[in-house]
């Protein structure tokens, strides 16, 4: 879909405020403004819509640092009947489907967003720690729009059929009472762009809010689930906003870039250590004005979009390079040493896979960008920064500060190892291409080198330019890469996927089941009433104390008794509430009281595996770090598997 009807955007507010609805001719998205003579969006965009012109003439009352400006927008929506909540990790291990989190609706998908839980306040409002590895290419060149980490203040209002907290026009008039009442903002200066959101299974219409040519929230009104790429309507309609508590702070102190007002003297600092003189002055102002131009991810390539910023500032291409890429650089080690910081105190510990393999891509980008600015042997001294900088608001950095830089040491070792052997890789696959009578290393060969070698590609470059051959880096090449790794890839067998939808559809109005396993782990024996029987072999209960599969642990076995006779439970699986048993003989009929007994020997026997994993894993926890994390177990009543995280080999 590639626009909600008008209809969805048409609020009471709108009218009542003054605002029409016109049609922007550059990027032709819908917006509405208080000034009928506006003939754009206003929001400084690749497609040249606008510029940026609150750098160095901030529109706010005052200037808010990020931790105050954070603070501003938790109490503002406190007043307003808002419970206050704390932030969820970075790393999102709830869900089976994405590592890192990277907007604060993620907190809550997709269990509350479809009514499988509760949420936790209602309504609530949260600032949440986002990690988004999407935007590392751009991350420095668009001067603080995109950044990897920032915090996204998410107020959330979640709409049951049979209660309603409030939808569009009161999340419209909150922000708007908020920018304007409370930052100070003018109202006739806040652009509200139409637009259309999808993110974690979801989606909905949204508004975004535009401020002297910067986005700083979309307001979304989610009420879809998405499926095969079609809408279906949701029961829960779910307030979720993002408002950019970073780029509010950066509005608000009209600073030549998000970094200057995020990081403050810690940017300063690295700007001293690679002897940047020039960071604050009025070129880079003029730069950061028209920086709204720039997005590796939309233009094809850097050189296009660096021709048009020297033509707008008046410079040589060549000499804004020489100006601008130190100081892009220097943005990006700011920012990239907080995200890696965060993913490290949480234990992720840089690998090949999952949420470690988005680790190593970060230190070693990192790596790369000090060398180029002469400071390598700093990494340690900013970390260390980044670490006093955030630990008063988020405290597990200063507990976890000395894993931190034991796991940085031991991957800056195999890092330098990895060069070593890619080097005498890089000179093979060159000679192989030559005598092929290629004069080129294709990109498929260059992200293959990083993902199963992790080479960076500038080493393979500096490598293959001696062979002779040519080699072309994207500008998005790591955004390429990050793609790849931001969603969990597991295989799963066609047919296992057809039968847990199955199962789904079979049992979704029956009525949740009691689960007795957590109200006494040791009954053995119990009473129920068959609730639905489907094809004589899947049985329902409206309660049971047989343990369904899960968490790595098998399923319980036993016998459903009833009539005179008994059917064998071969299989528990859960199905959203509900419980299915899966039994080998005849099945009792609906309405039928049976007595469920369940193989204790084999119950007790898991239940001992089970507790010896925990154990296991919270000794390893105390012996080799905060950082270990299970990441995976196979529970079995003769032996159990324990995989846990360590970034050395375990020593007898």
């Amino acid at each position: 879909m590639e626009r909600f009807p008008a209809e969805e955007y048409r609020l009471p507010f709108f009218k009542e405020s003054g605002y029409v609805r016109k049609l922007c001719p550059k990027c032709k998205k819908y917006y509405w403004t208080q000034n009928p003579k506006q003939e754009t969006c206003g929001e400084a965009t690749s497609e040249g819509c606008a510029s940026y012109t609150f750098i160095g003439d901030p529109p706010t009352k005052r200037s808010f640092s990020l931790p105050e400006m954070r603070e501003a927008f938790l109490s503002f929506f406190e007043k307003h009947g808002h419970a206050r909540i704390k932030p969820y990790p970075v790393v999102a291990r709830w869900r089976a489907d994405i590592y890192l989190t990277h907007a604060s609706i993620i907190d809550f998908q997709p269990y509350v967003t479809e009514g499988i839980a509760p949420p936790p306040a209602n309504p609530l409002v949260i600032s949440q720690p986002c990690i988004r590895m999407v935007d590392i290419a751009n991350t420095g060149p668009t001067f603080g729009r995109h950044m990897t980490i920032f915090e996204m203040g998410g107020a959330h209002a979640f709409n049951y059929p049979d209660k309603e907290v409030y939808w569009k026009d009161q999340t419209v008039r909150y922000h708007h009472d908020w920018v304007t009442k409370d930052l100070g903002v003018k109202f006739e200066e806040i652009v509200y762009k139409e637009e259309v959101w999808s993110g974690g299974g979801n989606a909905g219409p949204c508004v975004e809010s535009i401020v002297r040519g910067l986005e700083v929230a979309t307001l979304v009104f989610m009420q879809y689930k998405v499926v095969n790429d079609k809408f279906i309507k949701l029961p829960i309609r779910t307030v979720d906003t993002g408002y950019g508590i970073d780029r509010y702070a950066w509005l608000s102190q009209g600073a030549p870039s998000g970094f200057h007002a995020i990081y403050g003297s810690l940017l300063g600092k690295i700007f001293k250590m690679a002897g940047l003189t020039r960071s604050d002055s009025e070129l880079l102002n003029k730069i950061a004005k028209v920086s709204g131009l720039v997005n590796l991810d939309k233009t094809a390539s850097r050189l296009k979009t660096r021709k048009k910023e020297a033509e707008l500032v008046g410079m040589r291409v060549d000499e804004l390079d020489k100006f601008l890429v130190p100081i892009e650089n220097a943005f990006a080690v700011a920012d990239h040493t907080k995200s890696l910081s965060f993913i490290l105190s949480e234990g992720v510990v840089p690998s090949n896979i999952q949420e470690g393999y988005l680790a190593r891509l970060l230190f070693r980008r990192i790596y790369r960008l000090l060398r180029m600015l002469q400071i390598s042997d700093k990494l340690y001294d900013i970390v260390d920064m980044q670490v006093d900088l955030w630990s008063k608001d988020f405290p597990q950095l200063r507990e976890t500060r000395n894993e931190i830089m034991e796991m940085l040491k031991s991957e800056e070792v195999k890092f330098e190892e990895t060069i070593v052997r890619g080097e005498g890789m890089v000179k093979r696959i060159s000679n192989e291409l030559k005598a092929g009578k290629k004069k080129a290393i294709p990109i498929e060969t260059l992200i293959q080198l990083y993902d199963s070698h992790g080479l960076p590609p500038e080493i393979v470059k500096q490598t293959a330019e001696k062979e002779k051959l040519e080699v072309e880096i994207p500008d998005n090449f790591y955004a390429l890469i990050a793609q790849r790794h931001m969603q969990v890839s597991k295989p799963v067998e066609e047919e296992e996927v057809k039968h847990e939808e199955w199962l789904e559809n079979t049992v979704e109005n029956v009525p949740a089941t009691q689960q007795l396993y957590y109200e006494d782990q040791y009954m053995r024996k119990f009473d129920a009433r068959v609730l639905k029987v489907v094809d004589n072999e899947y049985v329902v209960l409206d309660r049971t104390c047989f343990y369904p599969e899960g968490g790595g642990q098998p399923a319980d076995g036993g016998y459903l008794r009833f009539d005179s006779r008994k059917a064998e439970v071969v299989d528990v699986q859960k199905a959203g509430k509900v419980i299915v048993h899966k039994v080998k003989d005849s099945a009792p009929k609906v309405g039928t009281v049976v007595k469920g007994e369940i193989d204790w020997d084999r119950r007790y026997s898991l239940m001992k595996n089970h507790t010896a994993t925990h154990v296991v894993g919270g000794a390893a926890r105390r012996v080799l770090g905060q950082h270990v994390w299970q990441y995976g177990t196979q529970k079995g009543t003769e032996s159990s598997r324990l995989d846990i995280s360590h970034f050395r080999r375990l020593t007898l």
